[in-house]
């Protein structure tokens, strides 16, 4: 209650302080909006909670950090980093929903990862530094391509082709010896017809825990083709990551006295911990193609069709300590003393994926009805495999890349939606919203996980063939009251198929069920020439709801069970006040309650004398509870100022307590915190150079000691393994801290 009092006397406290995002000398874009369409967005008359983020708003704030960061001012985000300083490995939650749930788009055409349906912004960084503007979306939206919206959806537009030649060289170093290089070059128009852009990005961080070091490199390039009524756009973009596994959280006691510490690549002998695996690595690379064709019929009509490719391939090493022989297909090791069928190996899991298909959106605007018809087909493949490539005093023979597992995923994802707004009566339209999506989806091969359920034992077999058909209608009401204001009412049904993860981090013999969410929205919106606000007011009901449980699989990914009934219901407020030309004032603030009612959660069983795992669970009842990872406030605030070149900003943000598992313990929790970053930034011009910015942004300004992310691994203990004597939880929290005060400084020229 404390941090609460504090994050809110700050924020008012600081309203006379300096701020805004620093100003950026744009080049002019062309004026192609009658031919460039996305058929997934909101507009202001669609009654579903979303903001937009600009291309201007973007470029103030990318000096180094991922989308996930950029987007964390915006209402009911919280963002998590591994390495601890928003670079490598990071992700946001949307209204308590992980990245599993939240749908990306660029151009409309799917980025989530069609098995495991996160997207890993790691695989393309700097994409920022080419994006046009982001809008997200709360709550289930409007229909969109790719994995279903069940917390929200990011719809990203790649940068419009400037009108005039233009070079933009950008540099950026700080704390952890982050720093990031970006160099941008355009044509301008070619013979009144053709435009081309390049982009080349370094990132590289050491980052804030030990060793949790990211070596990333990217390009995006584009070619254009324009006249009045048509576009057409090959576009082209990708990366490369090299990252060290920070992917293990920390204890509690290490994060009073060994912060950064990062147990990952451990190397272990007689349980004491000898140094550190160097190829603990997680090397990626990805290329995405896409080309896209805008067609202008007539005033009434417009064509929207993409084509997209996306190839990948990587692989990660790990030492593992004493692992058993037998599960990774070698025979045991023959020493003077003895049989050893446990030894220490470093392993190698492999993923090779090709992901293409098409969408399309054929847009109507009448005088009264706004109609779309649209959809996509996409196919999915991914290779998996692991290898053995070392083994410590192994006597046998290793083949070189001994390969222990190997399987394949396969999904054809199809879906089809209309959708419009209809004036029913001046101010007053309806929104109705249907769309239909099938999803065939099925996994061949062994598995790495242990079946010690089989007998005899062998790897997990994995025969997965199920197919999802899903209709998701949505309709609402909105009312333009006037000038100033309006009113919106909206009811949504979403559904959503289980992710890979979900099929193998459960029980063997067990699937998970697809989930459904029902989404009610009421909002209302005022603004003048300096003033807004607006609150909007949710209501998600879910039936099997996959949520977060305290537990990790083997690399560091939080496991989900279904939860038969739950909710999230809550008000996110919204305002923003200019007070000069040169000063404004934005809050915004989500309060929520988020409960599973009626929760049985499994926890595995240990002897308590011994610690052995008595390979049973236990269930425990623990009634209504809040859902895991669902803080019921957050606050954020930004002041800005911007006067004669000079810019700041200070952005503040408080997140209250986060449950690391569902049964609500507070030693299961993450702490409440307040983070505040100051920007400051100077715009000026010299002969020859359009304009030169430079500043510096100080991050959590007043070195607050917080953590975003975790896992309880919470357990039943019984006193010699009796199960007669009853049990006790036990849990053994992991944390994953975030960087304490820092700094990144930058330079940008353009020309």
């Amino acid at each position: 209650m404390k941090k609460t009092f504090l994050a809110v006397a700050t924020m008012m406290a600081t309203l006379g302080a300096a701020g805004q995002t620093a100003a950026t000398d744009t080049v002019p874009s062309i004026a192609l909006s009658e031919v460039e369409v996305l058929g997934t967005r909101a507009s202001e008359n669609t009654p579903v909670a979303f903001t937009n983020v600009t291309g201007k708003q973007l470029a103030a704030e990318n000096h180094g950090l991922d989308i996930p960061f950029l987007l964390a001012m915006t209402p009911s985000v919280i963002t998590t980093s591994d390495a601890g300083a928003g670079v490598g490995y990071t992700s946001m939650r949307v209204r308590g929903t992980d990245a599993t749930r939240i749908n990306i788009t660029v151009n409309d055409i799917p980025q989530n990862d069609a098995e495991s349906h996160s997207i890993y912004w790691v695989n393309t960084p700097d994409f920022a530094s080419s994006v046009r503007d982001i809008q997200v979306q709360r709550g289930a939206g409007t229909s969109t391509n790719g994995s279903g919206a069940f917390g929200g959806s990011v719809n990203i537009r790649t940068q419009s082709f400037s009108r005039d030649p233009y070079a933009e060289v950008s540099g950026s170093y700080g704390s952890f010896n982050t720093n990031k290089e970006t160099l941008r070059l355009g044509s301008g128009m070619l013979g009144d017809h053709w435009a081309f852009e390049a982009r080349l990005s370094h990132i590289g961080s050491n980052g804030y825990r030990d060793r949790a070091s990211s070596e990333l490199t990217s390009y995006f390039g584009q070619a254009g083709y324009y006249n009045d009524r048509t576009s057409l756009r090959f576009i082209t973009y990708g990366g490369k990551e090299d990252t060290y596994h920070a992917w293990d959280g920390i204890s509690r006691d290490d994060l009073t006295n060994n912060r950064t510490y990062n147990p990952n690549g451990e190397i272990k002998h007689d349980g004491k911990v000898t140094g550190f695996y160097r190829d603990q690595k997680d090397i990626y690379r990805q290329t995405h193609y896409q080309l896209i064709l805008n067609q202008t019929f007539s005033p009434l009509w417009k064509l929207n069709v993409a084509l997209h490719y996306t190839d990948g391939f990587g692989y990660y090493q790990e030492y593992k300590n004493a692992r058993t022989l037998k599960e990774y297909g070698l025979e045991p090791v023959v020493t003077p003393e003895g049989t050893l069928k446990k030894a220490s190996l470093v392993r190698k899991k492999c993923v090779n994926s090709d992901f293409g298909g098409g969408v399309f959106s054929l847009l109507y605007s009448g005088e009264r009805l706004a109609a779309t018809l649209g959809g996509g087909i996409n196919r999915y493949s991914n290779d998996h495999y692991g290898q053995v490539i070392w083994v410590e005093n192994y006597t046998s023979t290793l083949a070189p890349d001994h390969e222990y597992y190997r399987n394949n995923g396969r999904k054809t994802d199809y879906n089809i939606y209309i959708k419009g707004n209809y004036i029913i009566t001046r101010g007053l339209s309806a929104y109705a919203d249907l769309q239909f999506r099938h999803i065939s989806y099925r996994i061949t091969g062994d598995n790495d996980k242990w079946d010690w359920t089989a007998s005899p034992e062998h790897l997990q077999v994995l025969d997965i063939d199920e197919p999802f058909n899903f209709f998701n209608p949505k309709a609402g009401l909105n009312w333009q009251i006037d000038a100033k204001s309006r009113a919106y009412l909206s009811f949504a049904v979403a559904q959503k198929e289980p992710t890979r993860n979900n099929y193998t981090d459960g029980l063997f013999l067990e699937h998970p069920n697809s989930e459904k969410l029902y989404d009610w929205e009421a909002g209302y919106e005022f603004h003048t020439g300096n003033f807004l606000a607006s609150a909007n007011f949710y209501y998600m009901k879910y039936k099997d709801q996959l949520v977060l449980n305290g537990k990790i699989n083997e690399i560091g990914e939080l496991m989900a069970e279904n939860v038969p009934d739950s909710y999230r219901m809550g008000v996110e407020l919204m305002a923003g006040y200019r007070f000069t030309d040169w000063l404004r004032w934005d809050v915004n603030a989500t309060f929520s309650r988020n409960r599973i009612k009626d929760y049985v959660g499994y926890v595995s069983d240990y002897d308590a004398d011994t610690w052995d795992d008595m390979w049973t669970q236990t269930a425990v009842e623990k009634g209504s509870t809040t859902i895991a990872f669902s803080p019921s406030m957050t606050l954020g605030s930004m002041i800005t100022l911007d006067y004669k070149g000079f810019t700041a900003t200070l952005h503040s943000q408080y997140v209250s307590r986060q449950y690391l598992d569902n049964f609500e313990r507070k030693e299961d929790s993450l702490d409440p915190f307040f983070v505040n970053n100051l920007d400051l930034a100077y715009t000026f011009k010299l002969p020859h150079i359009r304009s030169i910015t430079a500043g510096v942004t100080v991050y959590n300004l007043f070195d607050e000691k917080y953590e975003t992310n975790g896992y309880s691994q919470t357990c039943a203990l019984y006193p010699g393994g009796s199960k007669e004597s009853g049990y006790t939880l036990y849990s053994d929290p992991r944390f994953y801290p975030m960087a304490g005060i820092n700094a990144l400084g930058y330079v940008t020229f353009r020309f």
